[in-house]
């Protein structure tokens, strides 16, 4: 590999990650992203920086927590002046390009990439319309419940299309005809960072014939289940009740969870069409390529879906990067990072100018020698308003500590959460009120708060909130044009068998 390596960058969204082979599972959805592993490194403790999409990908661009930047829900917008990698990477000479999905809401849709294809399948602005999905309206995260009071994204599931997926497939032609151009630019063209970003496996949980079919009975019912009544964390069973999981209909689950391992398996091909044509282009021996996702699903593990809180499912990602010569093959690593370590792994491997205050630690050492020297622990937020859209029934700011044994989770008004993760990986004893754990509680607790300040935050979210209203008013009333969206159509998300009950 050359001194200043290609870098080709497959950034998905809500990817469980142990929905994947190169993560054990049996199923076979994912032979393009295993392919990858085997030719690099898989991380097997990588987390977001916030368990929902825009926080969590700004912060992955700017290597800063949510809280550094004020940017904690899907209506929060980036500030345009700070550094990304992306502008580290263009300021060292790099061709930076984005194809598809950033989920960006404002003014700047690049953040540092120089050029841009495809673009959001949402608006860009507050306020303005957001995308159509015929039937499957509603279903593509939290929502009122249906008719006989099901969660709507559950009980609409199955064999069909949705839109996403639509977006999706162009974003594959899109990136697909990017490598031709950036093949054919000769040696002497400046390298290049070519990020590609998919909206695949987000729901609805819709996947298309043949991809649902390959998984029909073979998807069984959640493995973990949800803690007994009197056990439950008391904001988990707000949010259960809030998204209408409460007793969900156990042929709803299976639907969706099939519906799920198609979609992981649809996003796979595409992610294989671009590995192929980057191997028949010969640019793969000078290409770091990573593979993420913003944060998980839950897929009804322990009762809940979506992502959202801080179990593993939902705040664990799936995170594999291969380099030839830079990196070695079938490496498995199991320090504990971050999605905001990617940044800080993509300029040292271009030689780029470092992050001013950016918290990333570039990742390469540790892929090539996983023993050497490193803090295993890490730091997830999820503050919510009751302004933007899926965030759940209340305002709370809550923020995750995890270290080499622990897991702590801060929630602002209710009892912190505590699992030990070395005996119980699955998350299944909560020790947050057990009194033998006081010490480590207060322990940990101290140093969640040193820095971050919940009643401080909280004024500021409750400020931005006003703020935002206002933008939300002037969208509505000026309608904006959005600089980077790929319309969907109604007519471009159906199910296959919908019955009148399910509507």
């Amino acid at each position: 590999m050359g001194a200043r390596p290609n870098i080709l960058f497959l950034f998905s969204d809500q990817h469980a990650q142990r929905i994947a082979g190169c993560y054990g599972d049996p199923l076979g959805a994912t032979p393009n992203i295993d392919r990858l592993a085997a030719r690099g490194v898989t991380f097997d403790n990588a987390y977001c920086a916030s368990p929902i999409c825009t926080p969590s990908r700004m912060s992955l661009l700017t290597g800063r927590w949510p809280h550094q930047q004020s940017c904690w829900t899907l209506q929060d917008t980036l500030a345009s002046d700070l550094p990304t990698f992306a502008h580290a990477l263009g300021a060292a000479g790099y061709r930076t390009i984005l194809v598809g999905r950033m989920h960006s809401i404002g003014p700047d849709q690049l953040h540092g990439y120089a050029e841009r294809d495809i673009g959001d399948c949402g608006p860009n602005w507050l306020g303005v319309e957001r995308q159509k999905l015929g039937v499957l309206g509603g279903t593509q995260g939290p929502s009122p419940p249906d008719a006989e009071g099901r969660a709507l994204s559950i009980s609409r599931s199955g064999s069909g299309q949705s839109g996403y997926e639509v977006v999706d497939d162009a974003t594959t032609e899109a990136a697909i005809a990017r490598l031709d151009e950036l093949g054919a630019a000769g040696e002497d063209a400046p390298p290049f960072c070519l990020t590609v970003g998919f909206i695949l496996p987000h729901c609805p949980f819709v996947a298309r014939g043949p991809d649902y079919a390959r998984f029909a009975g073979r998807v069984g019912p959640p493995r973990l289940p949800p803690p007994p009544a009197d056990r439950e964390h008391p904001w988990h069973a707000k949010w259960r009740a809030h998204a209408a999981t409460v007793d969900a209909d156990p042929d709803d689950v299976i639907r969706a969870r099939t519906a799920y391992w198609g979609l992981v398996s649809a996003l796979d091909a595409k992610i294989g069409r671009i590995l192929d044509r980057l191997e028949v282009l010969g640019l793969s021996e000078n290409t770091l390529v990573v593979y993420a996702s913003d944060h998980g699903e839950q897929i009804g593990e322990h009762g809940l879906w979506w992502k959202n809180t801080f179990y593993e499912d939902s705040v664990k990602v799936p995170l594999v990067m291969a380099a030839p010569g830079l990196l070695p093959e079938g490496g498995r690593c199991g320090r504990i990072v971050n999605l905001i370590d990617i940044g800080a792994t993509l300029i040292e491997a271009a030689g780029a100018p470092p992050l001013p205050r950016s918290h990333g630690r570039s990742l390469l050492e540790i892929a090539r020698a996983p023993d050497g020297p490193w803090v295993d622990e890490t730091w997830s937020e999820y503050v919510t308003d009751l302004l933007s859209v899926w965030t759940g029934p209340e305002a709370v700011c809550q923020r995750m500590l995890r270290t080499a044994r622990w897991k702590y989770v801060h929630m602002e008004g209710y009892r912190a959460q505590l699992f030990d993760m070395a005996a119980d990986p699955d998350e299944l004893n909560d020790l947050g009120a057990d009194p033998a754990y006081a010490e480590v509680r207060a322990t940990l607790s101290a140093r969640v708060l040193a820095g971050w300040d919940p009643d401080a935050i909280r004024r500021e979210v409750d400020a931005r909130c006003e703020e935002k209203r206002l933008l939300e008013a002037w969208g509505s009333r000026t309608r904006p044009k959005s600089t980077a969206q790929y319309l969907i159509r109604d007519e471009d998300s159906w199910l296959d068998d919908l019955p009148a009950q399910r509507l």
